[in-house]
């Protein structure tokens, strides 16, 4: 491989609008062991990409990540092999494969960009990302259980009401927990006479989706709301009620919290119950009920029905009587 500053003098005419990330390789180039800010580089390719916030703070973090490995084992012009042993360290930390899948991913789009632009050769061609294990890695409840998780809540507080009408919305809904924090009260509306919420799903950048609201979750976001007072139709759907933030919309983790707590005040406490168990209940209730997989992917805002029909082929597995007719025929 030619040498990162060879490369970068070659494609001097056409680096013009990427000055900053030559004068960064050139530094790193010259002293491989020398404190840097990786975040001239960063900005560069983030500025480059046409991606929504999230996925551009994804990419921000692993690269991050990435050019600390190379700082730390003083990796001056990265290669295949560095990226490889980049991975390996990544499975030994025992990080998710998932979470190994979206680093590579920045890696694999940060050097293309870095390829096409004439800046450095492509170093992640063939690069695999660990296979992700098939199937949902939280449990959802049955249908007594989760009645009892939500009566458990004491309505007594406004604290309470907003947490139940939480916690029902996103079970009868199945939304997550980014969907439930970007709702305003301004999104509740009336659609064919039905009250629905509208709804900022995961990937979009507008709120054009919407989900019905039950008699009965309608009826728990309005007594939250009454006893919130007075508020801006542009004011967070679900706002804290701490001192210290009073008002201000609630964050994820917040979310993923209450709906922790409830869960254990109601005695089910287990690292595979989590706020997304209510998401993965709302679809298994709604197959188990007879919904047609195709409405129930709708209704979940799936873009590919396999994923759907994971829910239906695990209903389908607890459903089997394998074992009973083996065991009979055995004992």
């Amino acid at each position: 491989m030619k040498s990162l500053i060879s490369e970068v003098i070659n494609q001097e005419h056409k680096l013009t609008e990427y000055e900053l990330t030559e004068q960064y390789f050139q530094e790193r180039q010259l002293s491989p062991h020398k404190s840097f800010d990786n975040e001239v580089i960063i900005n560069n390719f983030i500025n480059f990409l046409d991606v929504s916030s999230n996925t551009a703070n994804a990419y921000r973090k692993a690269l991050k990540q990435l050019f600390n490995y190379f700082y730390n084992y003083g990796v001056a012009n990265p290669n295949r092999e560095n990226i490889l042993a980049f991975k390996k360290e990544l499975e030994s930390k025992g990080r998710k494969p998932s979470t190994i899948a979206l680093y590579l991913a920045a890696a694999r789009r940060f050097f293309s960009w870095t390829e096409q632009s004439g800046i450095y050769p492509n170093i992640t061609v063939g690069v695999k990302a660990p296979k992700a294990e098939s199937g949902h890695k939280k449990d959802y409840f049955a249908a007594d259980q989760i009645k009892s998780v939500l009566s458990n809540i004491d309505r007594s507080d406004i604290e309470g009401l907003r947490n139940y009408a939480i916690m029902a919305l996103m079970t009868t809904g199945g939304l997550r927990t980014v969907e439930v924090t970007r709702a305003s009260i301004e999104d509740l509306r009336v659609v064919g006479g039905v009250s629905v919420l509208y709804i900022q799903g995961k990937g979009r950048n507008d709120k054009t989706e919407f989900v019905k609201l039950t008699a009965k979750v309608e009826e728990a976001i309005r007594a939250y709301l009454k006893a919130r007072g007075e508020v801006e139709m542009q004011a967070p759907l679900f706002s804290s009620v701490s001192k210290r933030n009073k008002g201000a919309r609630l964050t994820t983790r917040t979310i993923r919290g209450l709906c922790k707590n409830a869960m254990k005040q109601a005695g089910f406490n287990s690292d595979r119950l989590t706020a997304h168990s209510l998401r993965h209940t709302a679809v298994t209730l709604a197959l188990l009920a007879g919904q047609d997989l195709a409405e129930v992917q709708h209704f979940a805002r799936h873009h590919n029905i396999s994923t759907t029909q994971i829910y239906a082929h695990n209903i389908d597995r607890m459903k089997s009587q394998c074992e009973n007719v083996i065991s009979n025929a055995i004992f």
